[in-house]
């Protein structure tokens, strides 16, 4: 009775103790060999593999429990020249690749931060890709000339001025689908305002297409005669901003009103602007495109979110030889001289007196050679092949003409 009390009271101390109360006694019987098993130099050897494995195992735990900031702490690799070049050629970085040498001299000699120094690699980087896609955008829209706001004369036009082309210079132009036709006489800077305006966009970041209605309208032509018309219009819609020049210059074919609707029509519907210069009325568009119906719809569409701006004054490409007074100074039509009774040229020329050559020359001429008549009633002359005749008296008898025939003078010439 005694020996299984006490039997019970020697186990209630493991229970308690648990897996901790095992423990050692499991590392204990781990460490030392089998009793059953003789000591010799191979279980000698599994011995120490197993206290190598046991120490690996203590030293990978405790290598865990480093501090995390250790852990972060990268080792900076040694790349030489080449290798460094590489990385940033395949991360698109040409600029930096261009320059970032001589940059690191600068900023060794200076004492930059390394802030400073990748503050300015990096700013070097975006205005190199902001030019690039600028020169890369321009290219792209095919201008027929390059021209800026600032370079356009607002002193000629009456009513036009800067302040009211300001919404057509912000990316709001874009953002809003606004669109304008710029209307006027040949000379008044309609195209360079045109373009103008798109090259502001392209510096706003958006893509420019600029295109006579003329080749635009024989292109989508084209592709529609061959099936392929909603493949070409990819290329007139997929700008932000399309430029249509000199809308009513040429003729164009009986479809150019369906064609035009179409790059309109859609481009109204993604909002997206457009620019057209034209030399017609609006009201004549429905001539000029073969379709009053159609154009109507055009311009609907166009002006819905877009404004017709006139543009007066003199001409930019002829304000130099001043025509108004030139027209002036010329002598009214009756005043002018009359040939075979035929009407009289509109810009009269003085007749070389010592020019022989000439079919019909003039002999004689007055003091001052010049070749206007006042008589009211000059005597027409009477034209006969291989002779001369000379004008009776008149009252410009002071006048002498000798009409030759063209054979004998290219006779005459043969044998001088």
């Amino acid at each position: 009775m005694k020996s299984e009390v006490m039997g019970a009271f020697s186990i209630r101390p493991s229970l308690l103790g648990g897996a901790d109360s095992l423990g050692p006694a499991a590392v204990k019987g781990a460490a030392e060999p089998r009793r059953s098993e003789r000591l010799t130099a191979r279980t000698a050897g599994k011995e120490s593999q197993r206290e190598g494995r046991t120490t690996g195992m203590v030293q990978k735990t405790s290598s865990r429990e480093k501090p995390s900031t250790e852990r972060l702490r990268p080792e900076i690799p040694k790349l030489t020249a080449v290798e460094l070049e590489a990385l940033l050629r395949r991360l698109n970085l040409a600029q930096t690749r261009r320059i970032y040498q001589e940059v690191a001299a600068r900023a060794e000699k200076e004492e930059w931060s390394y802030r400073d120094f990748l503050a300015f690699l990096l700013a070097e980087e975006v205005a190199h890709r902001q030019q690039t896609r600028l020169v890369r955008f321009t290219r792209k829209a095919h201008f027929p000339f390059f021209k800026t706001i600032e370079e356009f004369d607002f002193s000629k036009q009456s009513t036009l001025r800067k302040t009211l082309l300001g919404s057509y210079l912000g990316p709001d132009f874009v953002h809003e689908g606004r669109s304008l036709i710029l209307h006027g006489k040949e000379g008044r800077g309609k195209t360079h305002l045109a373009v103008a305006i798109g090259y502001r966009a392209i510096q706003n970041g958006f893509e420019t297409l600029c295109i006579t209605a003329a080749k635009l309208i024989e292109d989508l032509s084209n592709a529609s005669q061959k099936g392929k018309l909603q493949d070409a219009l990819l290329t007139y819609t997929h700008p932000h901003v399309l430029l249509v020049d000199e809308v009513g210059y040429l003729s164009y074919g009986s479809d150019a009103a369906n064609v035009l609707f179409h790059v309109v029509n859609h481009r109204y519907l993604k909002k997206r602007p457009m620019i057209f210069t034209t030399n017609k009325p609006l009201r004549a568009w429905g001539k000029v495109l073969h379709d009053e119906d159609l154009a109507a719809a055009i311009l609907d569409r166009v002006l819905e979110r877009g404004r017709f701006i006139h543009l007066d004054g003199a001409s930019g490409r002829t304000g130099h030889l001043n025509l108004v007074n030139l027209e002036e100074d010329l002598p009214a039509s009756a005043d002018r001289a009359r040939i075979y009774g035929s009407s009289p040229p509109e810009f009269p020329e003085p007749t070389d007196v010592n020019h022989v050559g000439a079919p019909i020359g003039v002999i004689g001429l007055p003091a001052g050679g010049s070749t206007r008549q006042t008589c009211a009633n000059p005597t027409p002359a009477i034209v006969s092949s291989n002779q001369t005749f000379v004008i009776k008296a008149s009252p410009c008898s002071s006048v002498l003409l000798a009409l030759r025939d063209e054979t004998q003078v290219l006779r005459d010439e043969t044998e001088a």
